[in-house]
């Protein structure tokens, strides 16, 4: 990494967001936008990590998989240290987001408050391979709408930081979420994220109060087609992999 990334005080950033209107966004509609999250110096150091071999423990290409079009990587243990002070320093503003729909869909989980004590859990359970990745997509690419679930232990929410500019390094490749309620058509939801801007979303399900309690909703999330130019994002998942 370099001194751009290495001076980047994320903690007193995180700070300044106002985490319960975040909260409330998130059981409203699955997802909150956290506006400038990584200025553009730091953002194009990470889009460039994309080019080197070492540092991922593998790379995919969508269109083997039917995933859509384009590619990404997982990084590797180690995590670049940016990475993982996002990782980190995010979590524990999530839990309790986490356990409030936990506790309110009847599941019986409870999240840790730090992220090294859940990492534990799930590398007792078999998940030891690391799960944050770097998206890299170009024209005529987009990814199906999907869900990232790697195992037992999921944690239901995850973060997803746009590197590059839109109109200027690309176009198209909007952020797209779909919620499904029972017996509805499904809702979807445009994130207009500009560079650095990071969305936190739910990873699987989500609770809705319903006349009856609580009742859970499916989401997935996408990325329309890169109409030009190349799109590069960081996906950060707080669960690992079997």
């Amino acid at each position: 990494m370099t001194k751009a990334t290495d001076d980047y005080l994320l903690e007193p950033h995180l700070r300044a967001y106002n985490w319960a209107m975040i909260g409330e966004q998130l059981n409203t509609s699955g997802c909150s936008m956290l506006p400038a999250l990584l200025p553009p110096e730091v953002c194009a150091t990470l889009s460039a990590l994309y080019e080197r071999e070492s540092g991922f423990r593998s790379r995919v290409v969508m269109t083997r998989h039917g995933f859509g079009r384009g590619e990404y990587k997982y990084f590797s243990y180690p995590l670049p240290a940016t990475l993982q002070a996002l990782r980190t320093q995010i979590y524990p503003w999530l839990a309790p987001v986490a356990n409030a729909w936990n506790a309110q869909l009847g599941i019986d989980t409870a999240f840790p408050d730090a992220l090294e004590t859940f990492l534990d859990r799930c590398h007792a359970a078999g998940q030891v391979r690391p799960t944050p990745l770097l998206l890299r997509y170009g024209p005529g690419d987009y990814n199906c709408l999907h869900q990232d679930l790697y195992g037992e232990h999921v944690f239901p929410l995850q973060v997803a930081v746009l590197l590059s500019e839109p109109g200027r390094d690309f176009t198209g490749g909007e952020f797209v979420l779909t919620e499904q309620r029972p017996r509805m058509q499904s809702r979807v939801e445009v994130v207009p994220l500009r560079q650095g801007d990071a969305v936190i979303f739910a990873v699987n399900q989500r609770p809705v109060e319903g006349s009856r309690g609580f009742y859970r909703v499916a989401m997935r999330h996408g990325v329309s087609r890169i109409r030009s130019g190349q799109r590069h994002t960081l996906g950060i998942i707080f669960h690992d992999a079997r």
